[in-house]
C-alpha cells in the first residue's frame, strides 16, 4: 500500500475517531444533564403535589381531583399516593406520549428517572406520601435531536478538516510523486532536476535528491568524456585527429557491407611530398602545422556529407572516402584547389598531389587503395597540387533511366510488395549462443523478376523521393506477420527521415496499439547519426514506441556515441556497436580499452550491448571478455 493511501487511511480513522468521540461526549454530558434535571424536577414537582394535597384535610375527593389535574398535564408518567394507615392509595397513570427517538437509541442510551417522594400531612397527622415520576420520553427526544445536531456539525468539521488535508496532502504528495519520477528517471538513465519544495522536511529530501542526481549526471559526462579520448586513442591520429589507417579501412569496410551502406562512391588519396625534407627544411613544428592544414581540409567533408570518411593512412598520405558515386574528380579537383591556396604560406617547398577513383559496392578494399594509389603516383609525374581520378567500375545502368524512372520502380514495388518486398533474416546470439532477435532488413525487388537488393541499391533515391516511410511501414507490417508465424522476435531499421515523419510515427504507434501481442517482439533501431542531428524526434520517437513494449535502440554507433548531448535521456533498451569500430579489436589494447569504457558507460544506463558485422573468432572471445552482450554478423550466422 502506498504512503498516500495509508495516510490517506490514517486521515479517515481520526477524523472517524474524532467525529464518534465529540458525539460520544455530547451525548454522554447531555444524558447526564437531563437525568440530573429529571431528579430534580420529580423532586420540586412531588413536594409541591404534597403541599396541594395537604391542604386538603385527607378529603378523598379532594385529593383524587387534585392528583388526576397534575397527571392530565402530561409531564408525568406516573403519580401514586400512599396512605400510611395501608388502606388503598390513588395513583394515576399520564397519558402516552409518542417517543421519536430510535428503539435503538433508548437502548443505547437509557435515562434514569428516579421518583420524587414527598410527605403529606394534615397537621400533625400523617396522610401518606406522594410519589412523582416525570415523563422521560421527552427527555430521550431531546437527547436524539441534540445526539443527530452534534453529529451534523462534527461532519460539517469532519468535511472541512478533511478539504484541508487534501490541500496538504496534495502539497506533501505532489514532492513525494516529482522524488518517484526522479528516482524512476534515474533508474532508466535520465536525469531530472526537481523544484525544491517549501516544506523543510521534503526539501531537505529533494536537495538530497538533485545533489545525487547532478553527482551521477557529472559523472556521466566525464565517463562519457574519459570514453571519447579512449575512442580518438584506439581510432585517431594523434596530430590531425583524423581516422588512421586501420580504423579508416574498417569504416570503409563496414560502409561497402552494411545492408543499408552505399551502391558506389568515391575515394580521393592525397599526399604531402617529402616530408622528411619539410621537417629539415621548416623545422618539426611548421611540418605538424601543414599536416594539420591537409587534415583540416579533409575534415570539411565529413561535417558537409553524411557517410562521408577522412583518414590519415601514414605520415605523408591522406585519405577520403565518398558515399555517392560520380563526384570524385569535382571532389578531387576542388581539394587540390584548397590545398595550393593554403599551403604555399607555410614554404614554398610544400608539394601535395591528388589521386581519386569511383568504386562500386562490391570493390575490395585492397584493389580500390592499389587503384586509389595508381591514380596518386600519376598525379605525382605532374605539377604540384595536380589531381588525377581513373575511372572506376561501372555503376548500375539503371542509374541512367534518372529520377523518375528510380520513383517509378519504387512506387511500383510498393504496389506489388507482396511479391517485391521480403525481409532477410540474420541472427543476433549473446554469450551463450542463445538468439536474442533477428535482424531483419528490407529487401526490394525493384525489377519484376530481378534480384532483391539491399538498402544500399535503393534506400538513397527512396529517401531522394520522399518514400522512405512507405518502405519502412512495410518493412514493419513484415516483421510483425513474421513474428505472428513463428514467434521470432525481430528488429527493423527505421530511415532517420521517417522518424521526423510526425505522420508516420503517428501512423506506427496507433498500429502497434491495435497489435499490443505482436509489439512485445519487435525492435525498432535508427542510426546513431539520426540521434546526433534529430535528437529530439529520436527521443520522441523512443517515447511513442517504448510504452507499447517494443524495444528502441541506436544502430552503427560509436563514433559519434559519446558526443550525443543527454544520451541518457534518449531512454534506449539497446545499442548496437559498428564494426568498424571493433574489427580487430582482438589485437588492440586501445580498442580493448576503448570498447570497456563504452559497454560501462551504456550499461551504466541499463542500455544492453551489441556489436555488428562480427567475422573472427578472437575478436569475439574480445568481445565478451569486454562484456558486450551479443553479436551479430558472419560469426553468429554461421553458428
Amino acid at each position: 500500500m502506498s504512503l498516500i493511501r495509508q495516510l490517506w487511511l490514517l486521515l479517515a480513522a481520526v477524523l472517524a475517531l474524532a467525529i464518534v468521540g465529540a458525539v460520544s461526549v455530547n451525548l454522554l454530558s447531555t444524558r447526564a444533564v437531563l437525568q440530573t434535571q429529571l431528579a430534580v424536577k420529580n423532586n420540586d414537582s412531588a413536594q409541591a403535589l404534597a403541599l396541594v394535597l395537604s391542604q386538603q384535610r385527607g378529603e378523598e375527593e379532594l385529593m383524587r381531583l387534585v392528583v388526576a389535574a397534575q397527571a392530565d398535564t402530561g409531564f408525568y408518567r406516573s403519580i401514586r399516593f400512599t396512605r400510611s394507615d395501608g388502606r388503598p392509595g390513588i395513583e394515576q397513570q399520564g397519558p402516552a406520549v409518542p417517543l421519536r427517538a430510535p428503539q435503538w437509541f433508548v437502548a443505547l442510551l437509557p435515562i434514569d428517572s428516579p421518583p420524587g417522594i414527598a410527605q403529606v400531612s394534615d397537621g400533625w397527622r400523617s396522610l401518606g406520601q406522594v410519589a412523582v415520576v416525570s415523563q422521560d420520553t421527552y427527555a430521550y427526544d431531546e437527547l436524539w435531536r441534540g445526539g443527530v445536531r452534534a453529529a451534523w456539525v462534527m461532519l460539517g468539521v469532519g468535511l472541512v478538516a478533511a478539504l484541508l488535508s487534501l490541500v496538504v496532502v496534495r502539497r506533501i504528495r505532489a514532492p513525494l510523486e516529482a522524488t518517484v519520477r526522479q528516482a524512476q528517471a534515474l533508474e532508466q538513465g535520465r536525469y531530472v532536476i526537481v523544484d525544491e519544495p517549501a516544506m523543510p522536511d521534503l526539501r531537505r529530501v529533494a536537495s538530497a535528491m538533485n545533489g545525487m542526481v547532478v553527482r551521477m549526471k557529472t559523472l556521466f559526462e566525464a565517463q562519457a568524456a574519459h570514453a571519447e579520448a579512449l575512442r580518438r586513442q584506439a581510432h585517431c591520429d594523434a596530430l590531425t585527429g583524423l581516422s588512421h589507417r586501420a580504423h579508416f579501412l574498417g569504416q570503409l569496410g563496414a560502409l561497402q557491407q552494411r545492408e543499408d551502406g552505399v551502391v558506389g562512391g568515391g575515394l580521393v588519396l592525397v599526399r604531402l611530398a617529402d616530408v622528411t625534407g619539410l621537417n629539415r627544411a621548416v623545422g618539426r613544428e611548421t611540418t605538424d602545422h601543414i599536416l594539420q592544414t591537409v587534415a583540416q581540409v579533409l575534415s570539411t567533408y565529413p561535417e558537409r556529407v553524411a557517410g562521408c570518411l577522412a583518414g590519415r593512412l601514414n605520415g605523408a598520405d591522406f585519405a577520403l572516402a565518398l558515399p555517392t558515386p560520380g563526384l570524385a574528380a569535382e571532389t578531387a579537383s576542388a581539394i587540390a584547389l584548397a590545398l595550393r591556396s593554403s599551403l604555399p604560406s607555410f614554404s614554398t617547398g610544400v608539394r601535395a598531389y591528388v589521386g581519386a577513383v569511383e568504386w562500386a559496392r562490391d570493390a575490395a578494399p585492397g584493389v580500390l587503395m592499389a587503384q586509389a594509389d595508381l591514380a596518386l603516383a600519376q598525379a605525382e609525374a605532374g605539377k604540384p597540387y595536380s589531381a588525377e581520378v581513373l575511372d572506376g567500375t561501372p555503376g548500375d545502368s539503371s542509374v541512367g533511366e534518372g529520377e523518375r524512372a528510380w520513383r517509378v520502380q519504387l512506387l511500383s514495388a510498393i504496389e506489388d510488395k507482396a511479391a517485391r518486398l521480403r525481409l532477410v533474416d540474420f541472427p543476433v546470439v549473446d554469450r551463450q549462443l542463445q538468439q536474442l532477435h533477428l535482424e531483419s532488413p528490407l529487401r526490394v525487388q525493384l525489377q519484376p523478376g530481378g534480384a532483391f537488393e539491399p538498402a544500399a541499391r535503393w534506400l538513397p533515391l527512396a529517401m531522394r523521393n520522399r518514400l522512405t516511410a512507405l518502405f519502412d511501414a512495410e518493412a514493419v507490417a513484415l516483421a510483425l506477420g513474421a513474428i505472428e508465424v513463428d514467434g521470432a522476435p525481430r528488429a527493423v531499421n527505421i530511415a532517420p527521415a521517417s522518424v521526423v515523419d510526425s505522420g508516420f510515427v503517428a501512423h506506427l504507434r496507433q498500429w502497434l496499439e491495435d497489435r499490443p501481442r505482436l509489439a512485445g517482439s519487435l525492435w525498432l533501431e535508427v542510426p546513431e547519426a539520426a540521434a546526433a542531428d534529430h535528437f529530439e524526434a529520436v527521443q520522441a520517437f523512443g517515447r511513442a514506441v517504448r510504452p507499447l513494449g517494443v524495444r528502441f535502440g541506436l544502430e552503427h554507433a560509436g563514433e559519434r556515441l559519446h558526443r550525443i548531448d543527454r544520451l541518457f535521456e534518449l531512454g534506449l533498451d539497446y545499442v548496437k556497436l559498428d564494426a568498424a569500430v571493433c574489427t580487430g579489436v582482438a589485437a588492440s589494447a586501445a580498442g580493448q580499452e576503448f570498447l570497456r569504457s563504452t559497454v560501462a558507460l551504456l550499461h551504466a544506463l541499463s542500455v544492453s550491448v551489441q556489436v555488428e558485422g562480427v567475422a573472427d573468432d578472437a575478436d569475439v572471445r574480445t568481445l565478451w571478455e569486454c562484456g558486450v552482450d551479443a553479436v551479430t554478423g558472419p560469426w553468429a550466422s554461421q553458428r
